[in-house]
């Protein structure tokens, strides 16, 4: 048997806690290079949306879009509000840069008339936000969509549009109002 004392045996036990150790170190910093960074996912599905429930008619509002990150390309799924959620429309000519949160999607509607939906994403990938107006052009208000992540939480009531500003009457210049004088 070994002495606890023999140099054989501490230069074993020490190679062997340098090699822990060494592997303890390596396991952390790849746990650290492998945690993904903050933003939008290169792979998988991510839902955006800002649908609600309209206070006084119990109607849903709002938007969704479904976002599909496949190695060959990036598909979209979006769905509006008219009353009613909108039947899913597939959009086409999706671009995404992942680098600016930069995304458009092109989309044809009922009427087949075509259109193209722009938008940015936040750094951290949480909040999609669309351009547009929400109140029907008289406000300007960008569309905020969430990221989804509990599927079966109730929906929030709806935001309602802020007042229109009104728009005074032109003051009518003291010349055009006094009648011309007789001749």
């Amino acid at each position: 048997m070994y002495s606890l004392t023999s140099p054989r045996l501490a230069a074993l036990l020490a190679a062997l806690g340098a090699l822990f150790f060494a592997g303890a170190t390596g396991a952390a910093a790849a746990a650290v290079k492998s945690k993904k960074p903050a933003g939008l996912e290169r792979y998988g599905v991510a839902v955006y949306s800002d649908l609600c429930l309209q206070k006084d008619s119990g109607e849903i509002g709002g938007q969704r879009v479904t976002l599909h990150r496949f190695a060959e390309a990036d598909s979209v799924i979006y769905e509006f509000t008219a009353g009613a959620l909108s039947w899913p429309i597939v959009a086409s000519d999706v671009n995404l840069d992942a680098a600016t949160g930069a995304f458009d999607f092109t989309i044809a509607g009922a009427d087949s008339e075509e259109r193209t939906i722009v938008g940015k994403f936040s750094r951290d990938g949480q909040t999609l936000t669309l351009e547009g107006d929400y109140c029907g052009g008289n406000v300007r208000m960008p569309m905020k969509l969430s990221r989804v992540r509990d599927f079966g939480r109730p929906l929030k009531h709806c935001t309602p549009c802020p007042p229109v500003p009104e728009v005074p009457a032109e003051a009518v210049p003291a010349e055009e109002s006094a009648p011309a004088p007789a001749a």
